[in-house]
């Protein structure tokens, strides 16, 4: 789960992380309210959406009094900005951060993030700050730093030490970069973040270290222990089709083809988008039901497949292990004849009860073209979209 950046200074300050003062403002008024209350010299006004690049994008404007404040919050509320990360269709944003500004001697970068290989919390810095982590790992992968952290010890104070010396932060705020980065650990394990990125973290004229910016990523699956980080979730950030499975504990993601699938099991999910694209198809989406799907979850991922007014034909490739196939079939049955289906519908079952499963479809009467193998069905369906 993602959240906006305001919040994620939020909980970064109740761990002792040093942040701008800020406030958010849903309307240009707020807005102006806010800079009064912060009265600073220079304000910067920064657009709230889920995406970084927002800078580039002109979401960001630094404003010398509450005339260019009132300006900018006009300019930016409203405005769709589109980011490498927001995609071609962009983001409304619909609220902002008023923050003081701060003199910014020199911009770096952190990041906490999970490394897959080694199963442990890794600790990344740069001097590069300001700039995308992808672009500096790409040109200058030696300007990078990382200390990977024993889970059984957590991040230890040498090792944040020694990246902040290896990023050359000046010598008399190493120890305040250092306990920087160990505050920024301990929100990252207590409140379960996939993701903790500070870029640019700062030094100021007058000697602090600060995160200027804070981008905050969760483990979605430990969201039932983090309350107070659930009630951040702003659902404007997201897709409606994603929110109505998330209801129904269903895994599904929109994407841009044309071919809407159903399947249960994530590796299998993408081997389908795989062998749709292999055929010369694109998915409209991935979609686990999960094992243990019902008559109803089923029900549930057809009206959200279908909700999608790019679909033109579904794949549905179920292997029955924990979940039995005469399940899956009689809730596609029934899916189908709720929603009245009428584009092409291909259906593979494998595993447990497959043939009472493959009977209940073909005693069904409905329009549902079996296959016999995951590739039989992906090129059937994309030749019937096709």
């Amino acid at each position: 789960m993602n959240i906006h950046e305001y919040q994620g200074k939020e909980i970064l300050r109740k761990y002792g992380v040093a942040v701008p003062n800020g406030k958010v403002a849903f309307t240009v008024e707020e807005a102006v309210e806010a800079a009064k209350e912060l009265g600073t010299q220079v304000t910067v006004v920064k657009a709230q959406i889920h995406a970084g690049g927002r800078g580039k994008a002109g979401g960001v404007k630094v404003a010398k009094n509450l005339d260019e404040v009132k300006e900018y919050a006009s300019e930016i509320l409203g405005k769709t900005l589109i980011t490498h990360q927001t995609g071609p269709e962009g983001k409304e944003v619909k609220r902002l951060l008023i923050e003081e500004g701060c003199d910014i001697k020199k911009e770096y970068y952190v990041g906490l993030v999970l490394d897959r290989d080694s199963s442990r919390v890794v600790l990344m810095a740069s001097e590069e700050g300001g700039t995308e982590i992808e672009e500096v790992a790409e040109k200058t992968p030696e300007k990078i730093f990382k200390e990977s952290v024993d889970p059984a010890v957590g991040l230890q104070m040498y090792q944040a030490r020694r990246i902040a010396f290896n990023i050359n932060i000046p010598r008399e705020l190493v120890g305040q970069a250092a306990k920087f980065m160990m505050s920024l650990y301990k929100a990252f394990t207590e409140k379960d973040c996939s993701i903790a990125e500070i870029n640019p973290l700062v030094v100021t004229g007058d000697g602090k270290v600060m995160a200027l910016d804070a981008k905050l990523n969760f483990d979605a699956n430990s969201l039932y222990r983090q309350k107070d980080v659930l009630e951040y979730r702003d659902l404007d950030e997201e897709d409606a089709k994603e929110i109505e499975a998330s209801k129904y504990d269903l895994s599904y993601i929109s994407l841009d083809g044309k071919i809407g699938c159903m399947v249960n099991g994530a590796g299998l999910a993408m081997a389908t988008m795989d062998i749709i694209n292999y055929y010369g198809g694109e998915p409209a989406n991935f979609l686990d039901v999960g094992g243990g799907a019902t008559a109803e979850k089923v029900t549930e991922a057809f009206k959200i497949i279908l909700s999608d007014q790019n679909v033109k034909g579904i794949f549905v490739n179920i292997f029955g292990g924990i979940m039995k196939c005469d399940i899956i079939a009689e809730g596609v049955v029934e899916a189908t004849k709720q929603v009245g289906l009428e584009i092409p519908l291909v259906v593979r079952l494998e595993g447990t009860n497959v043939e009472l499963g493959k009977q209940i479809l073909k005693d069904s009467g409905l329009n549902i073209t079996a296959a016999e193998s995951m590739a039989d069905g992906a090129q059937k369906i994309v030749s019937l979209v096709g």
